[in-house]
């Protein structure tokens, strides 16, 4: 079924943005993946996350849009995972919460950002004419994405790897698939 999802568009308009106090709210996915790797490879050398560009062409980020009002966060961060870098997967615990302005409109958003555990990579997906998509160290992401707080998210996902005393739970597998 979700296969079948793949040739439909992107969800494109302004009409059904959620908004809080004025701010837009956008939802975004840190796509990521283990290489295999000898015995005794640190995790860090292991761990490749997903970056695509930006419609414009002109900087390299996560997938991140619009959270609507007919979808839970995670709903919205899993289709914008879907549309923008075609890949499925397991959506983790919430990152944070970041508040930043729009290079483009100027305006003040918030963004959420949620780890994803790639599970499959799409061949063909909606956004695929727009975005190319590349699987990099995490170290080169980071160099890499064009947002600051981007970054802060993939510092966060990073520590909460490194950190065993932590228990890295996952939400419930959240499938675009389910959206109407």
């Amino acid at each position: 079924m979700c296969k079948d999802m793949v040739g439909l568009v992107s969800r494109t308009g302004r009409q059904l943005q959620r908004y809080n106090m004025g701010r837009r709210q956008v939802v975004g996915c840190i796509p990521y993946r283990y290489t295999n790797g000898s015995e005794g490879t640190p995790f860090h050398e292991l761990l490749e996350v997903l970056v695509i560009s930006s419609q414009k062409g002109h900087g390299i980020l996560f997938p991140k849009g619009g959270w609507e009002t007919d979808e839970t966060v995670e709903e919205a961060a899993a289709r914008e995972s879907l549309e923008e870098a075609g890949v499925l997967g397991i959506l983790e615990v919430e990152l944070g919460k970041w508040s930043f302005k729009s290079r483009r409109h100027g305006t003040i958003y918030e963004g959420y950002m949620f780890p994803l555990l790639v599970k499959e990579v799409l061949d063909s997906w909606p956004e695929e004419n727009l975005r190319q998509r590349k699987w990099m160290p995490v170290h080169k992401a980071r160099e890499a994405c064009e947002h600051w707080w981007m970054k802060e998210a993939l510092d966060r996902f990073v520590n909460r790897l490194e950190s065993p005393s932590q228990d890295v739970q996952t939400k419930n597998h959240v499938s675009p698939c389910s959206l109407s």
